[in-house]
């Protein structure tokens, strides 16, 4: 609720937010994508930083990383239902007389590709996660979070004091 209000008072819109855990139990992994740049994103990660719990933010640049959202698309049937999400990479995980679900885990772009696809067979409904990422190459987020974690540690307990 701090995030998305932090946003709201600045007249950001946040295009997509995930939240999960991570390889350490004792942290959740936030996934912000917004359309702001220069002074703007600066300000963002400045004021996301200051927040209470916050280990660390880092941009995630897409030539540098790998990001990807989950589709479900419940699509009346058709026989060429098949191909369109072979084409895509997706896949048919439930088939009746009826209605046919395809999952897709893909780029945003891809997945657009993919619902416009569908609709000249009627989208019944349709549900999408936020954009998850990750940077390419052996470092993780944990590990440029290591020293930063002791300065937030002190900033939660002067908090909670």
């Amino acid at each position: 609720a701090r995030v998305a209000s932090l946003f709201a008072r600045r007249a950001f819109n946040i295009d997509s937010l995930a939240v999960g855990p991570t390889e350490d139990p004792a942290i959740s992994r936030m996934t912000i994508v917004v359309n702001v740049e220069g002074h703007a994103l600066e300000q963002v990660t400045r004021q996301l930083d200051k927040l209470i719990n916050v280990i660390h933010v880092s941009e995630i640049k897409p030539a540098k990383s790998t990001q990807e959202e989950l589709i479900l698309v419940k699509v009346k049937n058709n026989p060429r239902l098949d191909s369109i999400a072979s084409k895509f990479g997706a896949k048919i995980v439930d088939n009746t007389d009826e209605a046919v679900i395809i999952e897709s885990t893909n780029t945003v772009a891809l997945n657009e590709e993919l619902l416009a696809s569908l609709k000249e067979f009627g989208i019944i409904e349709f549900v999408q996660s936020g954009v998850v990422a990750l940077s390419h190459g052996a470092t993780a987020l944990a590990d440029q979070t290591l020293d930063i974690q002791s300065v937030s540690t002190d900033r939660q307990a002067d908090y909670q004091n």
